[in-house]
């Protein structure tokens, strides 16, 4: 799924984000004024408490990271637990009235956790679906395997083998026109695939422009 671009521009080869605090900083010197407007400061209040709100879905690792408030932090996991709409919506809104005490140095540092976040998800994400497409192949190509064992020599080729063998018996229907059944060892390939690809390298890209072994 292709990323939603952000909406900015550029001043001087550098990328401005619109709402961001430089953004903010800029139009006010194209209005000759240090003093931010109405409008100004209202985009700038619901880009934090916008802000506020991702850090709840923030992984805890990187929230102890941050030099957050004790007050923000218990406001935080307060939010989360609230379940009642209007009592999470004022919740949410102190949150964002702590969020607009930072200094821009912490702002950084929340933007660039959450941003660490998202190309983690999507790095986990590129994985399963790698894991997901040696799966099909062995399943589906009688030279994925041979290629397979190449790759990864030090994988169990006789369980493997075993286990593609059973997949396909599974999913042989017993009625004609019958959809294909996966059942446990079908699930049993994948966490064997799975397990080896995260013993192996990082799919790189060479010198020479040659992929390296886990390119499938």
């Amino acid at each position: 799924m292709q990323r939603k671009a952000k909406k900015g521009y550029f001043v001087s080869g550098k990328f401005v984000t619109e709402g961001s605090e430089l953004d903010l900083e800029l139009k006010r010197e194209l209005k000759g004024s240090d003093t931010p407007s109405r409008t100004d400061r209202k985009r700038e209040s619901d880009e934090l408490q916008k802000l506020g709100e991702d850090l709840l879905t923030l992984r805890a690792e990187l929230m102890a990271r941050l030099p957050l408030s004790d007050k923000l932090v218990d406001a935080i996991a307060d939010a989360k637990n609230i379940t009642n709409f209007e009592g999470k919506r004022r919740q949410l809104q102190f949150v964002g009235k702590l969020m607009r005490k930072l200094d821009a140095d912490t702002l950084e540092q929340v933007r660039a956790a959450l941003t660490e976040q998202h190309s983690g998800s999507a790095s986990e994400t590129l994985a399963l679906h790698q894991v997901e497409q040696w799966r099909e192949r062995l399943i589906a190509e009688d030279d994925a395997f041979a290629d397979w064992v190449t790759r990864y020599p030090e994988s169990d080729s006789q369980q493997l083998r075993a286990l593609i063998r059973q997949v396909r018996k599974d999913a042989q229907p017993t009625v004609a026109g019958e959809t294909p059944r996966h059942g446990k060892t079908y699930r049993e390939l994948f966490q064997l695939v799975r397990s080896r690809l995260n013993e192996a390298p990082d799919d790189k890209e060479d010198d020479d422009g040659t992929r390296s072994r886990t390119d499938i």
